[in-house]
């Protein structure tokens, strides 16, 4: 299947419900606004296509690009081709659920995410912590460093309240699923959720959102989830 079938396949499933509620989280033209389930069956067809990726995520249109990251090749692509699609990704379903996704199937997933998370960009920064989640959520609990994810749940007690809206959402994610996906950190990431409490995001044209990492991970020990790890990062 090539560039201009895919197009004009996903310009056929785009929904106009969709397409507003993209855009009232960030999303701008062009765009035609697919549910990301209608995807399935074109990915399908083509399973992993790295340049028709590149294809895509370069048009800048939202469905094209999120479509991209279900059919890249994440260990193909190098450090520079992660910070390229980061350069692209222009609000946070791109930067945490596209380029962040497709980063934790590669092996230089925690590397490249390390440097975003220093790099005091709001979305890069973002990124590193999404990507962060989504390794913990599905790797094993031996593939980290216990000390490193210590070391960023104290960065994230010191430093959550002063970082930029996007980049607090993703850091009380990464607070949650340290509690429940990484068990060695289990009693840790409580205790640092309590310290933090709760989080308030604002956000531009709504109300603030207001993050309680510590009710959260409550809740999911209460439903037998400690030590939960998803099979596959991308859809």
């Amino acid at each position: 299947m090539d560039f201009e079938t895919v197009m004009q396949e996903l310009e056929a499933l785009g929904k106009e419900r969709s397409k507003k509620m993209y855009i009232s989280n960030g999303a701008k033209e062009p765009l035609f606004g697919v549910a990301t389930g209608s995807m399935k069956p074109i990915a399908k067809k083509i399973k992993i296509n790295q340049g028709l990726a590149e294809e895509l995520y370069a048009t800048g249109n939202y469905d094209a690009m999120y479509f991209a990251g279900i059919i890249a090749d994440p260990k193909a692509m190098t450090e520079s081709d992660y910070d390229r699609w980061m350069d692209g990704a222009y609000f946070y379903m791109l930067s945490d659920y596209v380029v962040a996704v497709t980063l934790a199937e590669s092996d230089i997933a925690q590397d490249v995410a390390d440097k975003w998370i220093t790099s005091a960009e709001e979305l890069r920064m973002s990124a590193g912590w999404s990507c962060y989640c989504w390794l913990l959520g599905n790797r094993k609990d031996n593939e980290f460093s216990e000390s490193k994810i210590s070391d960023m749940l104290d960065r994230v007690k010191n430093t959550i309240l002063d970082s930029p809206e996007r980049t607090k959402s993703a850091m009380n994610n990464f607070l949650y699923t340290v509690g429940i996906s990484f068990k060695p950190l289990n009693e840790k990431a409580i205790e640092t959720a309590k310290a933090v409490g709760i989080v308030e995001v604002k956000r531009d044209k709504e109300k603030s959102s207001f993050l309680n990492a510590y009710e959260s991970i409550q809740k999911e020990m209460d439903r037998g989830k400690l030590g939960f790890k998803r099979k596959y990062v991308r859809c």
